[in-house]
């Protein structure tokens, strides 16, 4: 098409594939093995013992659930805006508002909390007034955000690389424990009676929360090279490699001495490595607060696609649909999660609004996997309609972890 003085029209700038499957793993895994897991893994100890690495394994087998209907779903609306497109498609514009404002707003609230999290870390070590730290911490990653993205996720990556190498690091110091193949077996062997049962289940609830993160790769969808084939494995291999890092530092966890001691610490992680290396377990807690940069770079990213996406879907203000022409990233949605981060972390008690992030979570997975079952009924020719009983399945089983939580008061931050 060719404008009336002869000019052709500018096309509007889009975002720009770039990411492929190693980085698109990289990014997963950098929202999922978040500095949760670096004192997640105590609590987790304290409820189920000997058998923690069993409640690990089955935590890893309800989040898989889930992340089938990610995977099933990203093959037919490869787009930015991942849950909220899902929704949309499977049952209806209201709901897919919904769940898109609800992501959005778990990963600023997420976002907020960490980054005091992190001011307060940083205080400990050096004294800088806890606002200048927030807006410094935000305005940087907001700016890395912003310049691109594939710079964005290769800075995840090797924050990522480092809090992986860590762990590895531990599991390294720890395997000697799994020549005991006994004890090992024992502890994935599950008990006989559902009072013993209880604190495992009750365990694997807790430890679901640690593999949150998963679901972030779709919204990644129109910015990576062959999103229908890498998206859907880039789900698997992030879940995967979480699961054998999770069970395997659970295993050690169980059989090292001194687990009373790491199961009552802050910081079980350090006082595990303590323990099984005789080495002091600082570099491991300073690779918890390194974490936490990571974290908040990456829901950073994923919050300003999401509400990108929405726009595009006409389920939010047109504003936020705007990519820079010369970065190709969605600025506006970028600095608009960063302000709100900032406003957030410094004006509102947060305390309460944390708790809730795990319920808004649990029940955007149950309408997720509820809109496989409606796109596969609508959507005929998506080719899934063979896996329509499991996104019923699977929300079942999200039905069941909210009625677990509100009964029982459990919250777990990421």
């Amino acid at each position: 098409m060719v404008e009336a003085n002869g000019s052709k029209p500018v096309e509007p700038a889009k975002l720009q594939r770039t990411i492929t499957l190693p980085l698109l793993v990289f990014y997963g895994l950098g929202v999922t093995v978040g500095a949760g897991i670096f004192a997640l893994i105590g609590e987790i100890l304290s409820l189920a013992g000997n058998k923690a690495p069993l409640s690990f394994l089955l935590a890893g087998i309800i989040a898989g659930a889930t992340g089938l209907s990610y995977a099933l779903l990203v093959r037919v609306f490869p787009r930015a805006g991942g849950e909220a497109v899902f929704v949309n498609r499977g049952l209806g514009s209201l709901w897919g508002k919904l769940v898109g404002y609800g992501v959005v707003v778990t990963g600023i609230i997420s976002s907020a909390v960490i980054v005091l999290a992190f001011a307060g870390y940083v205080n400990a070590l050096i004294a800088i007034p806890e606002s200048l730290l927030v807006c410094a911490a935000i305005a940087v990653l907001a700016g890395i955000a912003w310049y691109g993205v594939r710079q964005s996720v290769m800075f995840a990556a090797i924050i990522t690389i480092m809090e992986i190498g860590t762990l590895l690091v531990i599991i390294y110091f720890g395997l000697p424990f799994f020549s005991d193949t006994a004890a090992v077996a024992a502890s994935f062997a599950p008990p006989s009676s559902y009072v013993a049962m209880a604190p495992i289940v009750s365990g694997a609830v807790i430890a679901f929360f640690a593999f949150i993160g998963f679901e972030d790769i779709e919204n990644m969808a129109e910015e990576t090279v062959d999103p229908v084939r890498t998206a859907p494995r880039a789900i698997a291999w992030t879940l995967g490699i979480t699961l054998l890092l999770y069970v395997a530092l659970a295993v050690i966890s169980v059989l090292a001495p001194g687990r009373d001691a790491i199961a009552g610490s802050g910081a079980p992680l350090a006082v595990l490595f303590e323990n099984i290396s005789g080495m002091s377990g600082k570099p491991v807690a300073s690779m918890a607060g390194i974490a936490m940069i990571n974290g908040i770079l990456v829901q950073m990213v994923m919050a300003s696609r999401v509400l990108y996406g929405m726009a595009n879907e006409g389920l939010a203000p047109g504003f936020f649909g705007h990519v820079d022409t010369t970065r190709h990233t969605p600025a506006r949605a970028t600095w608009f999660v960063a302000l709100v981060i900032v406003v957030l972390a410094l004006l509102f008690p947060l305390i309460k609004l944390a708790e809730l992030t795990s319920l808004v979570t649990l029940s955007v997975f149950a309408l997720v996997n509820l809109s496989l079952f409606g796109v596969a009924r609508k959507v005929p020719e998506s080719g899934i309609g063979r896996w329509q009983w499991w996104g019923l399945f699977a929300a079942g089983i999200c039905a069941v972890l909210i009625a677990f939580q509100l009964a029982s008061g459990v919250t777990a931050g990421h």
